[in-house]
């Protein structure tokens, strides 16, 4: 089947008006309401200083983009054109930046996310002194999750992803892949309305991340998570998402959907195809963005 494709004019919007900015097509999904919005980001920018004098540093030019609640959204780029920043600023790690977010219809404050986030990073990021349970009680306790919701939380992610044996392992005592599945069981029982993922399982062998991504599919479809996943796997995004979003120099280039039913087959010759699509634009978007040689 033919993707389609919406590409983004980079250059066009460099040097918009303030009034064309307030116009901009915002990258949505067809269909649905502006209540079904979890963000809504505009014109977004994020600059590092320069060192010994040098002018800033620009990661991210103007970025602006909808996700709306239940989507798994892939963004789908090369290291260091601004994912990890663009997460990094969603969770508010980073409240340095200009431009507007709207969280789940109210003005996202520098910082301080209105809704619950969820964050899983490269490594798992676990206490080793502490068991897989107490990885999770430590987490529930320091995000205030009621104590009588406690039990009934573990007990369903603990069994979703299959860890219910391991609850009294260190870290230490278990494989990279659990490591990283109890990662999601800490991130999914502080109750978060979004899971971020940067790049989760990019540091696993390639028969662990599959049957990962296959659960993590399942998982979604049994919470209704909205969930945005990064990553430079153009299968796994392929696999993942309902939409990908290219990304280069700071900016989204194209819009893909992946109009695959679910639930999907790892093999399906449909994702094949599309993944073979995705791969010629990624080519095509790095090609524009490097360097002309003299």
């Amino acid at each position: 089947m033919d993707a389609a494709v919406h590409h983004r004019d980079a250059d066009h919007r460099t040097g918009d008006s303030q009034a064309d900015r307030a116009s901009t097509l915002l990258l949505a999904p067809e269909g649905g309401t502006m209540n079904d919005v979890v963000f809504s980001v505009r014109n977004l920018v994020k600059e590092f200083p320069g060192r010994d004098g040098a002018a800033p540093l620009r990661v991210l030019k103007g970025l602006d983009l909808v996700v709306r609640r239940n989507e798994f959204i892939c963004i789908l780029g090369p290291s260091g054109c601004g994912k990890s920043t663009f997460l990094n600023i969603l969770s508010g790690l980073d409240p340095r930046y200009s431009g507007e977010i709207d969280v789940g219809g109210r003005r996202f404050k520098a910082g301080k996310p209105p809704l619950r986030i969820g964050y899983l990073f490269q490594e798992p990021r676990l206490l080793p002194w502490l068991t897989a349970e107490q990885n999770v009680d430590f987490a529930m306790r320091s995000c205030r999750v009621p104590s009588s919701r406690w039990a009934g939380l573990k007990n369903r992610h603990f069994h979703l992803t299959r860890l219910d044996a391991f609850r009294g392992h260190y870290p230490h005592q278990m494989s990279g892949g659990m490591c990283q599945r109890l990662a999601l069981v800490r991130a999914l029982c502080v109750e978060p309305d979004v899971l971020l993922m940067d790049e989760p399982f990019s540091g696993l062998d390639e028969l662990t991340a599959r049957r990962l991504r296959v659960d993590l599919l399942d998982i979604w479809r049994d919470t209704g998570k909205t969930i945005i996943f990064v990553t430079h796997n153009s299968y796994e995004a392929s696999f993942l998402s309902d939409r990908i979003l290219m990304m280069s120099q700071g900016e989204v280039q194209q819009e893909i959907p992946i109009d695959v039913a679910r639930p999907r087959d790892y093999d399906d010759p449909e994702i094949f195809e599309i993944n073979r699509r995705v791969v010629k634009l990624f080519l095509e978007v790095a090609q524009a963005a490097a360097p002309a040689t003299p």
